[in-house]
C-alpha cells in the first residue's frame, strides 16, 4: 500500500484517477485522526467540481439510541442508519440529478436532514467516515461504491489527545472527556484500524 505524506499527493492521485464519470473517494479513519480535517482540504484544493459528504449526517437519532440501549456508545457501527447512507451513495452513484443528504450538529449530537446538496456538476464526491471499509453489519456495502479509498493513519497519542480536546470544546468535563476517548472511542478505533488493509493508500501526514 502506498504511505502519501502530504495533500499534494492525494490531489495528484485523484487526479490521475479522474475520468468521465463521477469519482467517489472515501477518506476513513479512527476518531480523531484527522480524516474530516483531510477531507475538507481536499475539497478545497478540488474546488469547484468537489462535494463533501460525511458519514456523521448518519447516526442514529438520539431517542432511537436511547431504545436501542446503544447510547452510551455513540459512535459505533451500529449507531448509524447504514441503510440510508448506502442509499445515498447509490444515488450519487447513479442518479445523475441533485441529491440531498444529511448534516450534523456536533453541538447537539442530532443529525440535520437535507442540510447538504450535491449537484450533478459536482463531479468529484469527498466522503469521509469511519466504518466505509468495515465489512459487516451491512457496512459491507459501502466500500464498493468507492473508487478510491484512502486510510489516514495516526499516532496513537496524538489521535487520543485531539479526542479528548475535542470532547471538552463540545462541552463534556475533563474526566467525562477522557473517559469517552479511552472507552467508547478507543474500541471503535480498534475496529476500525482493522479494515486499514482494505484502502488503496494509507495517508499519514503526522
Amino acid at each position: 500500500m502506498t504511505v502519501l505524506r502530504s495533500i499534494d499527493e492525494v490531489v495528484e492521485l485523484i487526479g490521475r484517477a479522474r475520468g468521465d464519470a463521477r469519482l467517489i473517494v472515501g477518506i476513513v479513519g479512527a476518531p480523531g485522526s484527522g480524516k474530516s480535517t483531510i477531507a475538507e482540504q481536499l475539497v478545497e484544493r478540488l474546488a469547484p467540481e468537489a462535494a463533501l459528504l460525511g458519514m456523521d449526517g448518519y447516526h442514529l437519532p438520539q431517542a432511537r439510541l436511547v431504545e436501542l440501549g446503544r447510547r452510551d456508545r455513540m459512535g459505533a457501527a451500529d449507531t448509524f442508519d447504514v441503510d440510508a447512507f448506502v442509499a445515498t451513495l447509490t444515488a450519487l452513484r447513479f442518479s445523475g440529478g441533485l441529491v440531498l443528504a444529511p448534516g450534523f450538529d456536533r453541538e447537539i449530537e442530532e443529525a440535520i436532514p437535507d442540510a447538504i446538496a450535491i449537484a450533478p456538476e459536482k463531479r468529484v464526491l469527498v466522503v469521509e467516515g469511519n466504518y466505509l471499509l468495515h465489512d459487516a453489519q451491512g457496512w459491507e456495502r459501502v466500500a464498493p461504491l468507492l473508487d478510491l479509498a484512502f486510510f489516514v493513519g495516526v499516532d496513537h497519542d496524538i489521535r487520543l489527545r485531539r479526542l479528548i480536546e475535542r470532547h471538552e470544546r463540545f462541552g463534556k468535563t475533563p474526566d467525562a472527556a477522557v473517559a469517552w476517548a479511552s472507552g467508547p472511542d478507543e474500541a471503535n478505533a480498534r475496529l476500525i484500524d482493522g479494515t486499514a488493509g482494505r484502502a488503496d493508500h494509507e495517508i499519514r501526514l503526522d
